[in-house]
């Protein structure tokens, strides 16, 4: 039997990057997405490649994040199952100051900085699609969003933006 060999395709064809005044929506390519499943109540994985950042997704679950496209296999923690999810989740990214309030109008999360520190994650909504939130920067989120929502979050997102372009 042939080996099956999959061919990464974006899920967003196109435009993927969108500016609004001070707002910016881009779609990155070429990340890799891993979610690590250990048991509820376990601390996160200490063991990860560096440039991977961690993502709470649900008791003992983080997606780990990294820039660079890699076999999702690199991507491992001791003691935690791995399941590759490039493929299957999509990243996209806002950005500029009134970002908060953008995000405001989609996901009823307390974005403040005092409530919301960088690093924090939040499963959410956006609108009726469901997201997984983080805060990556002062003024910077990432949400993580199953492949098949991606263009329907990406539309939400541009109607969202839209009143703050200048």
């Amino acid at each position: 039997m042939t080996a099956f060999e999959l061919i990464r395709q974006p899920a967003l064809i196109g435009e993927t990057v969108r500016t609004f005044g001070a707002l910016t929506i881009e779609a990155p390519a070429g990340l890799t997405i891993v979610q690590l499943l250990g048991k509820p109540g376990s601390a996160p994985p200490a063991d990860l490649p560096a440039g991977v950042s961690l993502r709470a997704s649900g008791p003992g679950q983080w997606f780990a994040v990294s820039a660079a496209e890699a076999d999702g296999t690199a991507i491992a923690a001791s003691g935690f199952d791995s399941v590759d999810q490039s493929h299957g989740r999509v990243l996209i990214r806002v950005s500029g100051g009134p970002v908060r309030r953008m995000l405001a109008k989609g996901t009823a999360v307390d974005l403040h900085p005092d409530s919301f520190a960088i690093g924090m994650s939040a499963m959410t909504l956006i609108g009726h699609i469901g997201v997984n939130l983080t805060r990556t920067g002062q003024d910077e989120f990432e949400l993580l969003v199953l492949r098949g929502f991606a263009e329907s979050l990406w539309e939400d997102l541009i109607g969202m933006a839209r009143e703050f372009q200048i």
